[in-house]
């Protein structure tokens, strides 16, 4: 989801059998069946440890014991259907009309919103922290390029999500108060995608064809590895906005404006 033009506008334990014994099978999901209240937390981490990212956005912590996914989400005040709606698009790639229904706009909201804490305060610094230590930094070489494309790319991310904190979840703030501004809606903002990604995509491959011979492989490779693994996140993120955010907020601005109550 993009800002620009419409700013214009407005991680199981591993077990050795003998030759005796029958090797049992791990017992993972089909992503395709989704994961319910009654099912156990740890069995959810266990079979897909990425979960772990939504956990921390949603601020459940480690510790759970073998509590269900309910009862973990009420013992840490989250929203059950709108934890197991994000889990289960993250895993499928899919999210029914009757999820988009029952989620909580505030706490998706607040998800996202830790998820921007996420990128901009805590893993991008740290790509860039990477890069320069695995580089001998110099403004006359490709070492220069790599951080210019780099800071570009962080520019680009910190523009589009302050632009949604600013506009988007203020707007969003405003329907759940009831009031439905007639200076804004959300297709606004969905019908203007912004590819932030581009640069993101250049800088890889400066990086691959380019890095200099002085670079150290260790450090820079493993910053490599974080930017790649930064770009699937971010798309993942931008992914629950655009399929399970811009939906969610269709339906409150029809409830606000038939006169109904933000939820």
């Amino acid at each position: 989801m993009r800002p620009r033009e419409a700013e214009a506008v407005g991680l199981r334990p591993l077990s050795i059998a003998s030759p005796t014994e029958t090797t049992q099978q791990p017992m993972t999901r089909e992503t395709s069946h989704p994961y319910t209240a009654g099912e156990k937390m740890s069995h959810l981490i266990a079979d897909h440890y990425q979960i772990i990212q939504v956990m921390s956005r949603f601020g459940i912590a480690v510790g759970f014991g073998d509590n269900c996914i309910s009862t973990v989400c009420r013992q840490n005040k989250v929203d059950c259907p709108t934890f197991l709606a994000v889990v289960n698009y993250v895993l499928s790639g899919t999210i029914s009309d009757g999820d988009i229904c029952n989620v909580s706009v505030e706490a998706l909201m607040q998800y996202l919103r830790q998820s921007h804490i996420y990128f901009l305060q805590y893993f991008l610094p740290e790509i860039r922290r990477k890069l320069l230590d695995g580089i001998e930094f110099s403004t006359s070489d490709v070492s220069f390029l790599i951080i210019k494309f780099f800071d570009e790319y962080l520019h680009e991310v910190r523009t589009h999500m302050e632009y949604e904190e600013r506009t988007v979840f203020a707007h969003i703030n405003r329907l759940l108060h009831g009031d439905a501004p007639a200076d804004y809606r959300i297709d606004v903002y969905s019908d203007h995608p912004e590819q932030v990604g581009d640069k993101l995509h250049e800088l890889k491959n400066l990086i691959i064809k380019y890095c200099p011979d002085s670079a150290s492989t260790n450090l820079l490779n493993t910053a490599l590895y974080d930017i790649y693994r930064c770009e699937e996140e971010l798309d993942s993120h931008c992914r629950v906005e655009n399929d399970i955010l811009v939906p969610a907020i269709r339906l409150l601005e029809q409830k606000v404006t038939e006169g109904g109550v933000g939820q």
